[in-house]
C-alpha cells in the first residue's frame, strides 16, 4: 500500500498552488490537513490507524474507488455562547492510499473511537501465507 498524492488547490477557480505561493484564503474548505497514520501488517490484514481529532463518526468519509483508499473527515467545533473573536478555523482531513490486489476490498471495515480511526484491510485469500503439506508418493 502506497500513499497517493493529490494536488491541493487554493480554492480560487481550482488552480493548483505553485511552490511558494500562499493561498489567498486561509479558511478555505478545499484546504486539508494530512492526518498522521500508522500502518501495521499482520498475517491476515493491514491496519491503518489515523488521528482525526475533533471528527465525529458521522463526519468521516471512507471510500475505495479505482484501488484508491480515500479518508476524509471534517472536525466540528460549536462553542456555546456568542463569538467575540475568532482566530482559528478548523480544516478538514484528507489522505489517500493506493491499494494493491493483495487487499480484499469487499471486507474492509472501519471504527472510530475518541478521534482515532482504525481501518482494517483484510488480505485477499490468495496472498495469505500458508503451509504446503508434502505428500509421500
Amino acid at each position: 500500500m502506497t500513499e497517493k498524492t493529490v494536488a491541493l488547490t487554493t480554492g480560487n477557480k481550482g488552480v493548483p498552488a505553485s511552490a511558494g505561493e500562499k493561498s489567498l484564503a486561509t479558511r478555505d474548505d478545499t484546504l486539508y490537513i494530512a492526518p498522521p497514520v500508522d500502518i501495521f501488517e499482520t498475517e491476515d490484514a493491514l491496519t491503518v490507524v489515523a488521528d482525526l481529532p475533533g471528527v465525529p463518526r458521522d463526519a468521516v468519509d471512507i471510500r475505495v474507488e479505482d484501488n484508491i483508499l480515500t479518508i476524509k473527515g471534517r472536525a466540528e467545533y460549536d462553542p456555546s455562547g456568542q463569538t467575540l473573536r475568532e482566530e482559528f478555523g478548523l480544516q478538514g482531513y484528507f489522505r489517500q492510499f493506493q491499494l494493491s490486489d493483495a487487499v480484499d476490498q469487499d471486507r474492509i471495515t472501519a471504527e472510530s473511537r475518541n478521534g482515532v480511526l482504525t481501518i482494517t484491510l483484510p488480505k485477499a485469500e490468495k496472498t495469505k501465507p500458508r503451509q504446503i503439506e508434502v505428500k509421500v508418493g
